[in-house]
């Protein structure tokens, strides 16, 4: 039986800064301090380095879920993870998340053996698996953990 890897999105699959980048002077201000609560602003975000190509070469391995928290005031986040994830990862059911994107403010609700995220927050740090925390000094990005999850398999 396959290992269960929960990953991410914000700041570990997705960069968010690449759509912070991409908003006016205007709406920056508007939601200063509340940034992702933006209508949009994630469907404007790039992947992060080297996560398409980590995510591919995992799946190969393990059997991925996108665990994501989406802000509770902007109801188009939800919807936009789901296309971040269409786009980049397809949306035909061969695809690797298809039907596997998972809305949580309760991370530690879920069973499985690994959760790739960047924060302890939303059940994260209560998760019953191994948190590996994205952006740490142990796993600073996706060469490290994809390394180190390969290595446990």
């Amino acid at each position: 039986m396959r290992k269960i890897v929960y990953i991410d999105m914000d700041n570990v699959l997705v960069d968010f800064k690449t759509g912070i980048d991409k908003l006016n002077d205007e709406i920056k201000m508007k939601y200063e301090g509340n940034l992702d609560d933006v209508p949009g602003i994630f469907s404007l975000m790039e992947p992060m380095p080297f996560a398409i190509e980590s995510v591919k070469r995992l799946a190969a391995e393990f059997d991925l879920y996108v665990l994501s928290t989406a802000p509770w005031k902007n109801i188009s986040a939800w919807s936009d993870k789901l296309e971040w994830i269409q786009k980049y990862f397809g949306e035909e059911k061969e695809s690797i998340f298809y039907k596997r994107l998972i809305i949580s403010h309760h991370k530690n609700l879920n069973k499985g053996d690994y959760l790739i995220d960047d924060r302890e927050k939303n059940g994260a740090r209560e998760f019953d698996g191994e948190l590996i925390q994205f952006g740490s000094n142990k796993f600073p990005d996706w060469k490290t953990v994809t390394d180190y999850l390969i290595g446990k398999k």
